[in-house]
């Protein structure tokens, strides 16, 4: 989450940076957002049984239809790479491995006790051990405090995605809407 906000916070200042405004973002068009909200708040549902799983990946794939409708966007692909792996590594191993040397240099050691102790607590995460597969797209990158996070190589495609879409929608011009919007329709009436 802190380097959400980070991202978010260096993203805006480089927008700024680049000539863009914030408000610009008003006049970005984001198809099917719906999805994106309602497979966020599945990551978070935590039910019973193996409900949490199938939530998990069905979280996932609400996300990857959500990133594939938005792919004309700048920096959708990125997005799209990075829900790619992380879905990947998780369905793999029916949950994210995170190693234990990333929380360690992430400043999070006593979420390795929690993680051993507590291992039916946590649906998304699990201990990293030498059954994983694709463990090299696992949360294995630490990053120390102030950030103290471990992520994985999905997550920095995600975020560098995000930064792209915002740093790209500060910089559009709202005149860029109307000719997109034509072409697209243009593009339509000639292919239908």
């Amino acid at each position: 989450m802190k380097l959400m906000l980070v991202t978010l916070a260096l993203t805006v200042g480089a927008g700024y940076l680049l000539g863009g405004r914030l408000s610009n973002l008003a006049g970005l068009r984001i198809r099917w957002t719906p999805l994106a909200v309602i497979g966020f708040a599945m990551q978070l549902i935590n039910p019973p049984g193996r409900w949490p799983l199938a939530m998990l990946l069905g979280s996932f794939v609400l996300l990857s239809v959500f990133t594939i409708a938005n792919r004309r966007t700048p920096g959708f692909g990125l997005i799209l790479i990075g829900v790619a792996l992380n879905f990947l590594v998780i369905a793999a191993n029916a949950g994210m491995p995170v190693s234990a040397s990333a929380l360690r240099a992430s400043g999070q050691e006593e979420t390795v006790g929690d993680l051993t102790d507590r291992a039916d607590a946590y649906v998304k995460h699990h201990l990293a051990g030498p059954e994983d597969r694709v463990l090299v797209l696992g949360d294995v990158i630490g990053l120390p405090p102030p950030v103290g996070q471990a992520i994985s190589v999905g997550d920095i495609f995600t975020y560098g995605g995000v930064a792209v879409v915002i740093a790209a929608g500060m910089r559009r011009k709202p005149e860029e809407d109307v000719v997109t919007d034509r072409l697209v329709a243009e593009g339509d009436r000639a292919g239908g």
